[in-house]
């Protein structure tokens, strides 16, 4: 089924996904993953009500007590699901997807990540080979608010910012919940109340376009920081003051002065295969650990659990934390970074200095390919270095990464897009853009 992804449900309203394969969701759901009370949450979108009475409907004919959450972000609903110890949590939501999408997130018990590989599958497999629906004696549907609880716990994490200029872009998403509180009256707000049609751009702060309002908001207002929040507030992105856009994976970097500085924690810290060698590098001053892993919150949430690390983060905006059930939370990173910022302002540092400190490498940023033969395509770029250039590493757990002495690479295919990604950095640009010819020549046959 189109709708099953590697790490949720998401597709098409009215399309990949209708009420009958929602309310099926919801039925089969505690077949695969043993629960007797449910944490549901949803997001802004025009559809979701809908997906919310299917969804529940299918979950309590199953004989499942079902907790509404009502509007949630989705790490509100990760941290509801282990602060207050449900079987398993359900957050309606597409993300960072046009309007048009919908979707469903899912965590088991102690807010274990649950995708295709560990029970999505299972679903799917159910509903496709049409197995019959039994009702139970029904379960509850109960009111259960969190908001008020999850911002008391979000202020624990904050300062008073006043002393900072910032421009803050919630997307018409689910942050616009808590960021008035938690960022101050003096802030600049843009898109700032939930509209599930997202008037002004789609809920996607990777994609320039949609970077536009707020790059010029931070230069207009001479703003220290800019940040910018996808549609269910699971990821955060930041702009310099300088209206640049500042790489994710580098904020892995910029995230070590709060652990390892203020905090003076020592330990482990995860990052995805694609994430800059110059994130290492800085974390060394720490004397950190950095495990590289698979991308994806089913890879990193469990991977930081399984290694006891601190912290963890992705380059498209992810970022993990031990202290928040090893999940991700946009507005926790967020609260973060505010914080070291406003350490190295009171020193008379920007945050363009503080990322130009951490980013020494020349980066092609990720580049897809939409092709067919994208196993083809991999093995004959793989095949090339093997025989011409021998890398000093080779790691395979998420296509894979070949690193050598100045440069380095990665190659994989999607999970949720028809694509083949890549992402290559070396020590200046003229040695990126010859070796990056030379895999796009590869990589071009196969078009």
């Amino acid at each position: 089924m189109k709708a099953f992804k590697a790490y949720d449900i998401r597709g098409i309203w009215g399309e990949d996904l209708d009420q009958d394969i929602v309310y099926k969701v919801g039925y089969f759901f505690p077949k695969v993953i043993p629960c007797n009370k449910v944490l549901v949450g949803r997001d802004g979108r025009t559809s979701s009500d809908e997906m919310f009475e299917a969804l529940t409907d299918g979950l309590t004919d199953a004989g499942v007590d079902v907790y509404d959450a009502d509007l949630s972000t989705t790490p509100m609903v990760y941290w509801g699901t282990g602060k207050f110890d449900f079987d398993a949590s359900i957050m309606i939501t597409a993300s960072h997807n046009a309007a048009t999408y919908n979707g469903l997130k899912f965590s088991g018990k102690n807010v274990e990540p649950v995708g295709y590989d560990n029970g999505l599958n299972i679903i799917e497999l159910l509903i496709e080979k049409g197995v019959e629906i039994k009702k139970k004696t029904k379960g509850l549907l109960k009111e259960f608010r969190l908001q008020d609880h999850y911002l008391q716990f979000l202020k624990g994490y904050a300062l008073d910012f006043s002393d900072l200029q910032m421009a803050i872009d919630c997307s018409n998403g689910m942050a616009s919940l808590f960021a008035h509180e938690l960022f101050g009256i003096k802030s600049h707000y843009l898109n700032d109340t939930i509209d599930g049609t997202f008037p002004a751009h789609e809920p996607n702060p990777l994609l320039a376009e949609n970077q536009e309002q707020i790059k010029k908001a931070v230069l207009n207002n001479q703003c220290d920081i800019g940040l910018i929040f996808d549609g269910d507030a699971d990821r955060v992105m930041f702009i310099d003051e300088k209206g640049q856009f500042v790489s994710p994976d580098l904020i892995i970097a910029v995230l070590g002065h709060y652990f390892f500085e203020e905090r003076k924690e020592t330990g482990k810290v995860v990052q995805d295969i694609r994430t800059s060698k110059a994130v290492a590098d800085y974390l060394r001053l720490f004397d950190a650990e950095v495990v590289t892993w698979k991308v994806g919150r089913a890879f990193g949430a469990t991977k930081l659990k399984e290694v006891n690390g601190i912290y963890g983060g992705e380059l498209a905006g992810h970022y993990y934390f031990k202290d928040f059930y090893y999940s991700d939370s946009g507005m926790l990173a967020a609260l973060l970074v505010l914080r070291v910022l406003m350490t190295f302002k009171r020193k008379g540092m920007g945050f363009s200095e503080i990322v130009a400190r951490i980013s020494t490498y020349a980066n092609t940023g990720e580049v897809n390919f939409k092709i067919e033969q994208k196993a083809a395509a991999m093995d004959a770029v793989n095949a090339y270095f093997k025989e011409n250039e021998p890398p000093l590493k080779f790691l395979n757990v998420d296509g894979y990464r070949l690193d050598f002495e100045d440069w380095w690479f990665n190659i994989r295919p999607s999970n949720t897009e028809p694509y083949l990604r890549f992402l290559a950095e070396a020590r200046d640009q003229k040695l990126l853009d010859t070796k990056t010819k030379v895999i796009f020549d590869i990589i071009g046959k196969f078009s």
